[in-house]
């Protein structure tokens, strides 16, 4: 009655942050299935043995109800393996299937970055998929319909060269490229896939998408023709990365920067022969003066078209030495000598010179003003080589100089740049030449070693030169502030990651598309015989794109001239010449393209936008990239609502992983255990909590230590859930279950924390933060489970009579429990949850978790009035507890003395009489007995402990604040210990407590 009158006046109790009162620290019972203070017998699977074995106690054995059930305690081995297996079977292989025909109010699209089809499974393939498979799990669960379609991107030279392997290109067909290319790359997704799967990703593994799939390329091809029509896509000549190690053109996305290449850096002079106007009218006596330049590029001196300067700048005519004086202290340093300033100009005043080529007769350069020069390094003035430099060509093209390209596909002089030099590779022998050359006219001042970042081909790993080429490029300036624009709408993840992606978009001025290769998709580009002018237009490329998605993209090679460009597509463009006078292009585009236009090809046509995109940080200047610039051009928008971007995988040293090194983890090898280095079976799903417990958006590292963690706080949680299952023998929630409001008030506020936990998980899934997840869980399982609820209901659990409301109260709540726990487990660790669910009570065993929601909280279960109460219980056991540290709380008797108010009426609702033995109060508090009073008796007992406290009631919101005191004193029990339950409530050691009198009686 008091409970009512007390929920009238408190139904809107605030929250407040109090826990420390609740349940930090104060009980020892740390796992379920550890021997209790209240039951005397030893906790286990089946039929336990009493603890004391030949007393009074084996006599009532059989009337304790020990928890039992045929859940394992412990599952390893082949018996792990084949267990995982056996559940994949049976419960994962149609769900992707079965949740998208069910009906859904909404659907979650996490598009797939397409992994590289080029080698075997890895830890990081592991930790990419399986991240997306938890989020994955869990919208499901929740009862959204997922869109999840895995793919592959299938071209690319890594592909090419591993394909021919020692065989090379000599002598093969662009078919026959492409059909080894083909077959390697099959076994590499036929191998990565069955991995995929044995983690238990979920999808449907018939449905995947490939780039090199007709379909796929001809949408691709859609893309493109629509760039295309926007003047987004050109051909140019210009400079270009060049890989000579790889023969073809590459992107920024594809070079890795080597901070340890070492250059041959020389200083060398120009001649000035024809002084600038301004200077030549002030000063005489300067006719031998020679420019300084500084480059970390010796071998592209002979292409040098022009010198540059700051105008702004100011120049010394030092020793005959024309330097920025910014850069006079440096130069002398380096060149060892003093340097006297004969005079000084303005970078501007130096407009109209002219320099003689050191090294080529007759070659003339001017002095030309540039905004790219600095003052960081060198001699501020600039060696300009158009050919071999972007910001050098912008001079070129604002100059209208010369573009000469004087080096060839392999990285070696053409005869253009003379006999002394043709046929040397300019990053070796080229080199040493160009320097020996400027020794023998003198312009050589120093030669010294510069350790400096240098960009290297990704695939070969071999420095990459700056040459011209004439390829097709996207002219990404245009598109770099709409893309800025529409990024700033994405959500990203980590908020560190979206100013990287903005750096990236700024530096990006273009974007070269076009490779010289076999295995890809063909640029569908004609070119005229004699002009060589391209023929590409909506016409075109739309007919190329159909018969791709008909023949695929092989058509290219196979088809003859007529069909690829048929009389009526000439007709169309207005054509009147004969298709003989026209060729195929041999080019095919990036795999960047490729990938970045996979929202075009995978997502649905309604709204082809992904909620999520989740991959490596090294996608930032990647598919992030790529995928949002074909998307803005072609549709105005991201193709993304959010990104997720992780760190990658790496040993438990924090080593990047390496076979050099010998410390690579193999998740095979995680899974099904290895002969070689003695590592046990660890399952699937140890690898899929060491993604979930990993800080996603650093380096995760990966080894023994890690993985045995895994293991470790899966074998407890495991105990835990075996703990559970085991005290819902018998117990069925459909016929048996106790209304919340008719249960003991402990057991009704353990709902409420499950409402909490559930809340808090169901948050942090929603946020991609699977380690969140976890610590709320082992939290809930340690404090609020373990050391706080189960070590209260122990003794009613086992000891009340089978079918008392008290005990269905309580299996009421564990079955609760048990079904939330299991569901916020699922999505991380599948395998256990369903096998969970087979040995859990309340449904169909031929149903599986996953096709039965999320956890089923209720708002009923959040009551604040008994939060108060049990928390101000709470309160008063910290004291209770802290007055008889390390000793056994059943053994005393404890008096509770309150002030008539709030907090004692809240304590009358869990005792309504003064003193009691089995109250809720008295079990709460774990003791012998409860005596509540308004003032402690005056003739306590001289062993008496004595303690006191105050708690806070904060009622409505704050609109009603109560600071309540209490008193407290403890003294041993003069009761004995019955010989059933160990509870200190019997008359006589040989006596049963009335409760267990009352229970034996009904079993006879």
């Amino acid at each position: 009655m008091l409970l009512c009158r007390i929920s009238a006046v408190s139904h809107a109790l605030a929250r407040w942050g109090r826990r420390s009162h609740r349940r930090g620290g104060l009980l020892h019972q740390a796992l379920p299935f550890s021997s209790s203070r209240c039951h005397g017998v030893s906790s286990g699977e089946g039929s336990a043995q009493p603890a004391e074995t030949g007393s009074a106690q084996g006599v009532y054995r059989d009337t304790v109800l020990l928890p039992r059930t045929k859940f394992p305690m412990k599952l390893t081995g082949q018996k792990l393996l084949d267990r995982e297996l056996e559940i994949q079977k049976c419960g994962f292989a149609d769900l992707y299937s079965w949740q998208r025909e069910r009906k859904a109010k909404k659907e979650f699209c996490l598009h797939d970055g397409p992994p590289y089809a080029n080698g075997d499974p890895h830890v990081g393939h592991a930790l990419n998929k399986i991240l997306k498979d938890i989020r994955n799990r869990f919208e499901m669960l929740r009862g959204r319909q997922v869109h999840y379609i895995p793919g592959w991107d299938c071209h690319g030279l890594p592909i090419e060269l591993k394909a021919l392997g020692e065989l090379g290109t000599s002598g093969l067909s662009p078919l026959q490229i492409r059909q080894k290319a083909r077959e390697f790359a099959e076994r590499a997704i036929a191998r990565q896939k069955a991995a995929f799967q044995r983690w238990g990703v979920m999808a449907d593994w018939d449905q995947c998408y490939y780039t090199y799939d007709g379909a796929y390329e001809a949408a691709q091809l859609k893309v493109f023709q629509e760039m295309h029509s926007k003047g987004l896509i050109y051909q140019d000549y210009k400079p270009i990365f060049w890989s000579p190690s790889s023969k073809t053109a590459l992107a920024e996305a594809e070079l890795e920067y080597n901070p340890e290449h070492v250059s041959r850096a020389i200083y060398a002079t120009f001649p000035l022969i024809t002084l600038p106007a301004e200077i030549a009218s002030e000063k005489a006596g300067l006719e031998s003066v020679s420019v300084l330049v500084w480059t970390t590029q010796p071998w592209t001196i002979p292409a040098n078209q022009a010198i540059c300067y700051m105008p702004n700048a100011q120049a010394d005519n030092s020793q005959l030495l024309l330097v920025a004086t910014e850069r006079t202290a440096s130069v002398a340093a380096l060149l060892g000598t003093e340097l006297e300033s004969v005079g000084t100009f303005t970078g501007s005043q130096l407009e109209g010179g002219v320099c003689k080529h050191p090294t080529i007769p007759d070659k003339e350069v001017p002095l030309l003003p540039a905004n790219h020069v600095t003052m960081a390094k060198g001699t501020g003035l600039v060696h300009t080589a158009p050919a071999h430099g972007m910001e050098d060509y912008s001079v070129a093209s604002q100059y209208k100089l010369s573009v000469e390209c004087i080096v060839d596909e392999d990285g070696k002089f053409t005869e253009s740049a003379g006999p002394d030099l043709h046929n040397l590779s300019v990053m070796r022998e080229g080199t040493d030449k160009v320097i020996s050359m400027l020794k023998e006219c003198g312009a050589l001042v120093k030669e010294e070693k510069c350790v400096h970042s240098y960009p290297y081909d990704w695939r070969t790993k071999q420095p990459v030169i700056i040459r011209p080429s004439k390829q097709w490029f996207i002219n990404t300036a245009s598109l770099k502030d709409k893309a800025k624009e529409v990024l700033q709408k994405v959500r990203v993840l980590p908020e560190s990651a979206k100013g990287s992606l903005l750096a990236m978009l700024d530096r990006r001025t273009y974007w070269c598309i076009s490779r010289q290769r076999s295995w890809g998709v063909p640029i569908p580009v004609f070119y005229h015989k004699e002009t060589g002018e391209a023929l590409v237009n909506k016409h075109t490329v739309s007919h190329i794109a159909t018969l791709f998605k008909e023949k695929g993209s092989d058509c290219w090679w196979e088809l003859p001239i007529e069909t690829l460009l048929p009389a009526e597509v000439l007709k169309k463009v207005r054509i009147s010449g004969p298709v003989t006078d026209y060729i195929r292009g041999e080019d095919v585009l990036d795999i960047w393209f490729d990938s970045g236009a996979s929202w075009a090809a995978v997502l649905e046509e309604s709204d082809p936008r992904a909620d999520a995109y989740v991959e490596g940080k090294d996608q930032i200047g990647g598919w992030f990239q790529s995928s949002l610039l074909t998307s803005v051009a072609v549709r105005n928008k991201a193709p993304y609502k959010s990104l997720v971007v992780h760190g990658f995988a790496i040993s438990e040293q924090g080593e990047k992983m390496s076979k050099s090194l010998g410390n690579v983890v193999d998740p095979d090898t995680v899974i099904n255990g290895g002969k070689d280095n003695g590592l046990p079976a660890y399952g699937a799903d140890v690898l899929r909590w060491w993604v979930a417990e990993s800080n996603i958006f650093s380096e995760v590292q990966i080894g023994p230590t890690a993985l045995n963690s895994a293991r470790d706080s899966i074998a407890k949680l495991r105990n835990t859930l075996k703990f559970l299952l085991g005290n819902l023998h018998g117990f069925d929630p459909l016929t048996q279950a106790v209304d919340s409001k008719e249960m003991h008030y402990i057991d009704q506020y353990m709902l409420h924390l499950l409402r909490e936990y559930s809340m808090k998980v169901t948050d942090a899934y929603s946020e991609f933060d699977a380690g969140r997840v976890i610590r709320v869980l082992q939290a809930f399982i340690a404090r609020d489970l373990s050391s706080f609820y189960f070590s209260i209901i122990k003794d009613r659990l086992y000891c009340d009579p089978e079918d008392s409301l008290g005990r269905r109260s309580c299996q009421t709540v564990l079955e609760e429990v048990l079904d939330g726990v299991t569901r916020s487990i699922a999505p991380i660790l599948p395998h256990l949850a369903e096998e969970v669910y087979l040995h859990a009570p309340g449904h169909d065993k031929a149903e599986t978790l996953f096709k039965s929601g999320w956890i089923k909280s209720s708002s009923v279960w959040r009551q604040p009035g008994l939060e108060e109460a049990v928390e101000g219980a709470c309160a008063i056991r910290d004291s209770f507890l802290s007055s008889i540290p390390g000793k056994n709380a059943a053994q005393y008797d404890l008096t509770i003395a309150l002030e008539p108010g709030l907090l004692f009426e809240l304590m009358e609702s869990l005792q309504e009489e003064p003193t009691s033995t089995s109250s809720q109060l008295a079990e709460l508090m774990m003791a012998a007995r409860v005596n509540l009073t308004s003032a402690l008796p005056r003739d306590l007992p001289s062993d008496a402990l004595l303690n006191h406290g105050t708690f806070l009631i904060n009622l409505e919101g704050g609109v009603i604040r109560e600071d309540s005191a209490y008193d407290i004193a403890v003294v041993p029990t003069s009761s004995a210990r019955c010989p059933r339950c160990r509870r200190y409530t019997a008359e006589s050691a040989d006596c049963l407590c009335p409760r267990c009198q009352t229970v034996v009686s009904r079993a006879q």
